[in-house]
């Protein structure tokens, strides 16, 4: 996507350095655009898990480029010892974020793929080329994602006669939190590109924002029409005949079609369920997990910092600060992440095409996880 003019991806190797791994770091967005180095795997744990990059797509493509830089800098005296290191700096990427199945994914993706060459030398090539991989189709899948979710959209458009389709979103589901498209917003970019006039109402998603600080920014960037609300204005909207189409994202669905994202989707599932609004889920096929039946009792939810519920940063005077909402010793809980069922969700659009959110519907699009235990 464009920033200023400019075509980035979210990460990449750098152009004079391929040893250093670039990302746009954001937590100083919207105010404020950086470009941050990575060099060791500590740091790309340290911009995963403090959320200097996130996004299920992203964080699974850092992973990838993480091992890239495990690879890089493991002993090469031994494969054993190679391999032993590339294992332990693998743990310690996975453990940044329980949540977001393509982390866990993207590592297991190098540790397989790597153990496969044989030599130090083609170990080496494989983890940088894997590296490229995992990005390159993060990218491509997200485009395919947004043609489907485009039909959704015209359809819409049609029976509206080409008044604006009113998209409402949680979170940031766009370029930022994948390498590139993104996925929710995806077929949003590509009506606006294509003269379907689309506007999306952007809910701020407490308690970091990402939807005010990241989505809004994104869409402006690209010229998209788009208003901030309050997280609970959703149901307000959609009883007043002001939502046309519910998109999200999601971090880890399951192959029976439950779907685990940002806190608060599933109230918004549930306002869109109780006005007749249609509610779908965007994800390319490495969100799946292929291993869980029931997303509510079997996903880790993760619990983040009480201080990211307690604290607000902005701009001020020209200096993003930090500012206390809350009494000092109020204690907050921080549940990142809930969980919506899958009978709360009209379809999951993916790179292959749109199914119904049940484990019928996903293994049609995926009949190769037709394996015992999925039958």
């Amino acid at each position: 996507m464009n920033v200023n003019g400019k075509h980035y991806r979210t990460i990449w190797l750098k152009e004079d350095d391929p040893n250093t791994v670039q990302v746009i770091d954001q937590r100083f967005l919207p105010h404020d655009f950086v470009v941050e180095d990575l060099t060791t795997v500590d740091e790309v744990a340290r911009a995963i898990k403090d959320m200097h990059i996130r996004g299920a797509g992203l964080i699974g493509a850092a992973a990838g480029y993480g091992m890239y830089i495990s690879a890089l800098h493991a002993p090469k005296n031994s494969e054993k010892i190679f391999l032993e290191t590339l294992t332990s700096d693998g743990a310690k990427l996975k453990a940044t974020r329980p949540t977001a199945i393509n982390l866990e994914w993207a590592v297991q993706r190098q540790i397989d793929a790597i153990t496969a060459a044989r030599g130090i030398n083609a170990k080496m090539q494989t983890a940088y080329s894997n590296a490229q991989a995992i990005a390159d189709e993060d990218s491509d899948f997200c485009r395919r994602i947004g043609e489907h979710g485009l039909e959704i959209i015209r359809e819409i458009s049609r029976i509206k006669d080409g008044e604006a389709v009113n998209v409402l979103t949680h979170c940031n589901p766009g370029w930022l939190a994948f390498v590139d498209y993104g996925t929710a917003i995806s077929p949003v970019y590509l009506a606006h590109d294509r003269a379907i006039k689309v506007h999306v109402w952007v809910d701020e998603t407490r308690p970091r924002n990402q939807g005010a600080r990241l989505t809004a920014w994104e869409l402006g960037q690209h010229g998209v029409p788009h208003t901030v609300i309050p997280d609970n204005a959703g149901g307000h909207l959609m009883q007043n005949g002001m939502v046309d189409l519910v998109i999200t994202g999601t971090d880890r669905t399951t192959y029976t079609g439950d779907a685990a994202n940002k806190i608060g989707t599933y109230l918004k599932a549930l306002a869109a369920n109780d006005n007749g609004v249609p509610f779908y889920i965007a994800l390319p096929s490495s969100t799946f997990d292929w291993q869980v039946r029931d997303g509510i009792k079997e996903i880790p939810i993760e619990q983040r910092d009480e201080e990211e519920v307690k604290y607000i940063a902005g701009l001020n005077d020209g200096e993003i600060k930090k500012v206390l909402l809350t009494p000092e010793n109020s204690p907050a809980a921080n549940y990142a992440f809930d969980v919506t069922p899958a009978r709360l969700i009209t379809g999951l659009i993916t790179e292959r095409g749109v199914c119904k959110a049940s484990e019928e519907g996903v293994l049609a699009l995926f009949p190769e996880r037709r394996v015992p235990g999925n039958p």
